[in-house]
Protein backbone atom coordinates (compact mmCIF):
# COMPACT_ATOMS: atom_id res chain seq x y z
CA UNK A 1 0.00 0.00 0.00
CA UNK A 2 2.82 3.17 -1.18
CA UNK A 3 1.08 4.26 -4.19
CA UNK A 4 -1.50 7.19 -4.47
CA UNK A 5 -3.80 4.83 -6.46
CA UNK A 6 -3.58 2.08 -3.76
CA UNK A 7 -4.47 4.55 -0.94
CA UNK A 8 -7.32 6.10 -3.15
CA UNK A 9 -9.11 2.60 -3.83
CA UNK A 10 -8.03 1.92 0.35
CA UNK A 11 -9.67 5.12 1.04
CA UNK A 12 -13.23 3.75 -1.18
CA UNK A 13 -13.38 0.52 0.81
CA UNK A 14 -13.16 2.96 4.33
CA UNK A 15 -15.71 4.70 3.28
CA UNK A 16 -17.96 2.34 2.15
CA UNK A 17 -17.35 -0.81 4.59
CA UNK A 18 -15.74 1.65 7.77
CA UNK A 19 -12.53 -0.32 7.55
CA UNK A 20 -9.38 -1.34 5.49
CA UNK A 21 -6.08 -3.33 6.19
CA UNK A 22 -2.83 -1.77 4.92
CA UNK A 23 -0.72 -5.26 4.11
CA UNK A 24 2.56 -5.05 5.40
CA UNK A 25 2.94 -1.42 6.67
CA UNK A 26 6.00 -2.26 8.88
CA UNK A 27 8.51 -4.58 8.53
CA UNK A 28 9.71 -7.67 10.45
CA UNK A 29 12.32 -5.98 12.22
CA UNK A 30 10.09 -3.28 13.16
CA UNK A 31 7.42 -5.68 14.19
CA UNK A 32 10.10 -7.81 16.23
CA UNK A 33 11.09 -4.94 18.04
CA UNK A 34 7.13 -3.47 19.40
CA UNK A 35 7.15 -7.47 20.25
CA UNK A 36 10.66 -7.34 22.18
CA UNK A 37 9.82 -4.32 24.01
CA UNK A 38 6.50 -4.93 25.35
CA UNK A 39 7.92 -8.40 26.27
CA UNK A 40 10.15 -6.53 28.13
CA UNK A 41 8.31 -4.33 29.82
CA UNK A 42 6.09 -7.56 31.14
CA UNK A 43 9.22 -9.03 31.85
CA UNK A 44 10.17 -5.55 34.46
CA UNK A 45 6.77 -5.42 36.03
CA UNK A 46 4.15 -3.44 37.02
CA UNK A 47 3.57 0.21 36.21
CA UNK A 48 1.65 2.15 37.95
CA UNK A 49 -1.93 3.08 36.22
CA UNK A 50 -0.38 1.36 32.52
CA UNK A 51 0.03 -2.10 32.92
CA UNK A 52 -0.76 -4.07 36.33
CA UNK A 53 -0.41 -7.81 36.60
CA UNK A 54 -2.97 -9.08 39.25
CA UNK A 55 -2.13 -12.27 41.19
CA UNK A 56 -4.37 -14.75 41.81
CA UNK A 57 -8.21 -14.43 42.92
CA UNK A 58 -9.46 -17.48 43.41
CA UNK A 59 -9.05 -21.23 44.02
CA UNK A 60 -10.23 -22.35 40.03
CA UNK A 61 -8.20 -21.97 37.04
CA UNK A 62 -5.66 -19.19 36.43
CA UNK A 63 -6.61 -16.12 34.45
CA UNK A 64 -4.25 -15.74 31.77
CA UNK A 65 -5.26 -11.90 31.89
CA UNK A 66 -4.44 -11.07 35.33
CA UNK A 67 -0.60 -11.99 34.10
CA UNK A 68 -0.83 -10.31 31.06
CA UNK A 69 -2.77 -7.72 31.18
CA UNK A 70 -3.03 -4.93 28.60
CA UNK A 71 -0.83 -2.07 28.50
CA UNK A 72 -2.56 1.36 28.51
CA UNK A 73 -1.61 4.84 27.34
CA UNK A 74 2.31 3.02 26.71
CA UNK A 75 3.21 6.29 24.49
CA UNK A 76 3.43 8.19 27.68
CA UNK A 77 6.15 6.01 29.43
CA UNK A 78 8.13 4.39 27.07
CA UNK A 79 9.93 6.04 23.68
CA UNK A 80 9.11 3.07 21.81
CA UNK A 81 5.59 2.97 21.76
CA UNK A 82 5.81 6.76 21.16
CA UNK A 83 7.69 6.60 17.90
CA UNK A 84 5.34 4.18 16.54
CA UNK A 85 1.87 6.07 17.70
CA UNK A 86 3.53 8.53 15.92
CA UNK A 87 4.92 7.08 12.46
CA UNK A 88 4.70 9.05 9.59
CA UNK A 89 3.15 5.74 7.45
CA UNK A 90 0.26 5.87 9.43
CA UNK A 91 -0.23 9.53 9.79
CA UNK A 92 -0.40 9.48 5.39
CA UNK A 93 -3.00 7.00 5.46
CA UNK A 94 -4.83 8.66 8.41
CA UNK A 95 -4.91 12.04 7.11
CA UNK A 96 -6.46 10.54 3.76
CA UNK A 97 -9.18 9.14 5.57
CA UNK A 98 -10.01 11.42 8.13
CA UNK A 99 -9.64 14.20 5.08
CA UNK A 100 -7.15 16.48 7.59
CA UNK A 101 -4.33 16.46 9.86
CA UNK A 102 -4.57 14.40 13.04
CA UNK A 103 -3.93 14.33 16.69
CA UNK A 104 -3.23 10.92 18.46
CA UNK A 105 -5.33 10.51 21.20
CA UNK A 106 -4.08 6.96 22.82
CA UNK A 107 -2.31 3.99 22.57
CA UNK A 108 -2.63 0.19 24.00
CA UNK A 109 -0.87 -2.79 23.56
CA UNK A 110 -2.47 -6.02 24.04
CA UNK A 111 -0.38 -9.73 24.89
CA UNK A 112 -3.46 -11.80 24.21
CA UNK A 113 -1.97 -14.87 25.62
CA UNK A 114 -2.90 -18.83 25.01
CA UNK A 115 -6.45 -19.11 27.17
CA UNK A 116 -7.40 -15.38 27.19
CA UNK A 117 -10.96 -13.98 26.75
CA UNK A 118 -11.96 -11.81 23.67
CA UNK A 119 -13.40 -8.67 24.20
CA UNK A 120 -17.16 -8.51 23.16
CA UNK A 121 -18.40 -6.88 20.13
CA UNK A 122 -18.40 -2.93 21.03
CA UNK A 123 -17.20 0.75 19.07
CA UNK A 124 -14.49 2.45 19.70
CA UNK A 125 -16.05 6.32 19.92
CA UNK A 126 -18.56 4.63 23.09
CA UNK A 127 -15.28 5.46 25.15
CA UNK A 128 -13.52 7.91 23.30
CA UNK A 129 -16.45 10.51 22.72
CA UNK A 130 -14.92 12.77 20.31
CA UNK A 131 -16.96 15.34 18.91
CA UNK A 132 -17.73 16.54 16.48
CA UNK A 133 -17.43 12.97 13.73
CA UNK A 134 -15.32 9.65 15.42
CA UNK A 135 -12.01 8.43 15.45
CA UNK A 136 -9.94 6.16 13.74
CA UNK A 137 -8.23 3.24 15.21
CA UNK A 138 -4.82 1.91 13.51
CA UNK A 139 -4.83 -1.99 14.87
CA UNK A 140 -1.24 -3.10 14.42
CA UNK A 141 -0.72 -7.23 14.14
CA UNK A 142 2.52 -8.13 16.36
CA UNK A 143 1.76 -12.24 15.47
CA UNK A 144 -0.05 -14.00 12.94
CA UNK A 145 -3.28 -13.60 13.71
CA UNK A 146 -6.45 -15.57 12.90
CA UNK A 147 -9.64 -17.25 14.17
CA UNK A 148 -7.97 -20.04 16.68
CA UNK A 149 -6.05 -17.25 18.96
CA UNK A 150 -8.65 -14.58 18.60
CA UNK A 151 -8.25 -12.45 15.73
CA UNK A 152 -10.63 -9.34 15.21
CA UNK A 153 -13.86 -9.53 13.57
CA UNK A 154 -15.62 -6.45 12.33
CA UNK A 155 -19.59 -5.85 11.13
CA UNK A 156 -19.38 -3.77 7.91
CA UNK A 157 -21.62 -1.31 7.13
CA UNK A 158 -22.18 -0.17 10.99
CA UNK A 159 -19.59 2.52 10.79
CA UNK A 160 -22.41 4.38 9.39
CA UNK A 161 -24.97 4.02 12.71
CA UNK A 162 -24.80 5.85 15.72
CA UNK A 163 -23.25 4.80 18.94
CA UNK A 164 -25.60 2.05 19.94
CA UNK A 165 -26.70 0.91 24.11
CA UNK A 166 -24.46 -2.44 24.91
CA UNK A 167 -25.61 -5.09 26.59
CA UNK A 168 -23.67 -7.43 29.23
CA UNK A 169 -20.91 -9.43 27.60
CA UNK A 170 -20.16 -12.92 28.45
CA UNK A 171 -17.86 -13.01 31.19
CA UNK A 172 -17.12 -16.51 29.67
CA UNK A 173 -15.82 -14.94 26.73
CA UNK A 174 -15.04 -11.17 27.09
CA UNK A 175 -12.86 -9.49 29.98
CA UNK A 176 -15.31 -5.80 29.36
CA UNK A 177 -18.56 -5.48 30.39
CA UNK A 178 -19.89 -3.99 26.77
CA UNK A 179 -21.56 -6.05 24.14
CA UNK A 180 -23.00 -4.69 20.81
CA UNK A 181 -24.77 -7.25 18.98
CA UNK A 182 -24.65 -6.98 15.09
CA UNK A 183 -27.71 -5.10 13.94
CA UNK A 184 -30.12 -6.81 12.05
CA UNK A 185 -29.13 -8.59 8.32
CA UNK A 186 -25.26 -7.43 9.29
CA UNK A 187 -22.75 -10.22 10.86
CA UNK A 188 -19.61 -9.96 12.10
CA UNK A 189 -16.48 -11.18 10.09
CA UNK A 190 -13.01 -12.21 10.67
CA UNK A 191 -9.48 -9.95 9.47
CA UNK A 192 -6.98 -12.25 9.31
CA UNK A 193 -4.05 -10.94 9.65
CA UNK A 194 -0.02 -10.99 9.65
CA UNK A 195 2.62 -9.29 11.56
CA UNK A 196 3.33 -5.65 10.50
CA UNK A 197 -0.77 -5.71 8.76
CA UNK A 198 -2.36 -2.77 10.15
CA UNK A 199 -6.27 -2.56 9.92
CA UNK A 200 -7.39 0.91 9.88
CA UNK A 201 -11.18 1.14 11.14
CA UNK A 202 -13.99 3.76 12.20
CA UNK A 203 -14.75 4.51 15.21
CA UNK A 204 -18.12 3.50 15.32
CA UNK A 205 -17.40 0.20 13.70
CA UNK A 206 -18.61 -2.55 15.80
CA UNK A 207 -15.86 -5.16 16.39
CA UNK A 208 -13.81 -7.49 18.88
CA UNK A 209 -12.62 -10.67 19.07
CA UNK A 210 -13.24 -13.89 20.71
CA UNK A 211 -10.90 -15.93 23.10
CA UNK A 212 -7.60 -17.23 22.26
CA UNK A 213 -7.81 -20.87 21.92
CA UNK A 214 -4.64 -21.93 21.16
CA UNK A 215 -2.40 -23.73 24.12
CA UNK A 216 1.23 -21.63 22.23
CA UNK A 217 0.08 -18.99 20.38
CA UNK A 218 -0.06 -15.21 21.94
CA UNK A 219 -1.91 -12.87 19.87
CA UNK A 220 0.07 -9.49 20.33
CA UNK A 221 -0.93 -6.24 18.83
CA UNK A 222 -0.04 -2.59 19.23
CA UNK A 223 -3.49 -0.20 18.72
CA UNK A 224 -3.32 4.00 18.12
CA UNK A 225 -6.37 5.81 18.16
CA UNK A 226 -6.77 9.03 16.01
CA UNK A 227 -8.75 11.95 15.78
CA UNK A 228 -8.97 14.90 13.28
CA UNK A 229 -7.23 18.14 13.86
CA UNK A 230 -11.00 19.65 13.82
CA UNK A 231 -12.12 18.05 17.07
CA UNK A 232 -13.59 19.78 19.52
CA UNK A 233 -13.82 17.10 22.45
CA UNK A 234 -12.69 14.24 24.01
CA UNK A 235 -12.90 12.45 27.03
CA UNK A 236 -11.12 12.93 29.73
CA UNK A 237 -8.68 9.70 29.39
CA UNK A 238 -7.40 11.35 26.07
CA UNK A 239 -5.13 13.58 26.22
CA UNK A 240 -4.03 14.37 22.52
CA UNK A 241 -0.65 14.95 20.93
CA UNK A 242 -0.02 16.34 17.29
CA UNK A 243 1.77 13.57 15.09
CA UNK A 244 5.00 15.59 15.84
CA UNK A 245 4.80 15.11 19.55
CA UNK A 246 3.35 18.38 20.41
CA UNK A 247 0.69 18.54 23.17
CA UNK A 248 -3.26 19.61 21.92
CA UNK A 249 -5.32 20.35 24.37
CA UNK A 250 -9.53 19.93 23.65
CA UNK A 251 -12.04 20.18 26.15
CA UNK A 252 -13.78 16.99 27.67
CA UNK A 253 -17.01 15.50 26.42
CA UNK A 254 -18.79 13.84 28.68
CA UNK A 255 -19.45 9.88 28.87
CA UNK A 256 -16.30 8.92 28.33
CA UNK A 257 -14.25 6.19 29.69
CA UNK A 258 -10.94 3.70 28.88
CA UNK A 259 -11.62 1.31 26.01
CA UNK A 260 -13.76 -1.12 27.84
CA UNK A 261 -15.12 -1.69 31.16
CA UNK A 262 -13.34 -4.93 32.75
CA UNK A 263 -15.01 -6.96 34.53
CA UNK A 264 -13.95 -6.90 38.43
CA UNK A 265 -13.56 -10.75 38.66
CA UNK A 266 -13.42 -13.04 36.17
CA UNK A 267 -14.79 -16.65 35.65
CA UNK A 268 -11.28 -18.44 35.72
Amino acid sequence: MTTDTAIDDSVRQFQDEGFLVARGLFSPAEIEELRGEFMAMHAAGPIPGHFEPRGRESEGPADPLHSYPRVMHPHRINDVALRYLLDARLRRILERLLGEEVLAAQSMFYFKPPGARGQALHQDNFYLRVEPGTCVAAWVACDEIDRANGGLEVVPGTHAMDLFCPEEADPELSFVREYVPPPPGLAAVPVDMAPGDVLFFNGSLVHGSRPNATADRFRRSFIGHYVGASTERIGHWYRCLSMRGDAVSLPESEGAGPCGTEFETGPH
